[in-house]
């Protein structure tokens, strides 16, 4: 079992400056990767980020490693909460189907206003979920292989094959994107 850092035991120990670092360090990159993921009529990737950091606080005892691997434990709450949230929304929305089939109930999501290209938007949507996943995480929040795994709970093989998957996918969709005029 690895030992903690110097950052994750000040955090234990409830230091403020240390949580504080440790924010600066995920939260811009983790609410990021979850606007990345959003669904339409879906919870916030803030509300699903703030609820991520509740967690953390409340269950830093049981973590055990870096302040990078912090990432990787972090992302894979994260992860968990917005499959939560994920699930509650199609639960609500076949509900509102039931009460009223002919109700708009779509908006779009936040990732617009961070994912500015519209090319990147449509290649990464293109990608199965899987490879949409650790292409974000590794190319976009530049996330290592093992942080990854642990935010997507999958094993480092499946991260390095995902991705190397997706990256081939998105090779082949730029060389057959037409040329802007």
């Amino acid at each position: 079992m690895r030992a903690d850092d110097e950052l994750v035991t000040a955090a234990k120990r409830g230091d403020a400056a240390a949580w504080r670092e440790l924010y600066r360090a995920h939260a811009g990159r983790l609410l990021l990767w979850l606007e990345a993921r959003a669904t339409p009529g879906g919870e916030a990737a803030d509300d699903i980020a703030a609820a991520a950091w509740l967690v953390a606080a409340e269950r830093i005892a049981d973590f055990t490693g870096s302040s990078s691997d912090f990432g990787g434990w972090l992302f894979g709450i994260a992860r968990k909460h917005a499959a939560n949230a994920s699930r509650r929304t199609v639960t609500r929305i076949k509900g509102l189907e039931t009460l009223a089939a002919d109700a708009e109930r779509t908006t779009p999501g936040p990732e617009a206003g961070h994912l500015a290209d519209e090319w990147v938007r449509q290649a990464l949507a293109a990608l199965p979920p899987r490879e949409r996943d650790v292409i974000a995480c590794t190319e976009v929040l530049d996330l290592d292989v093992s942080a990854t795994a642990a935010a997507l709970g999958i094993t480092a093989v499946a991260v390095r094959v995902a991705r190397h998957r997706g990256l081939k996918r998105l090779r082949t969709r730029l060389e057959t994107r037409p040329a802007p005029h």
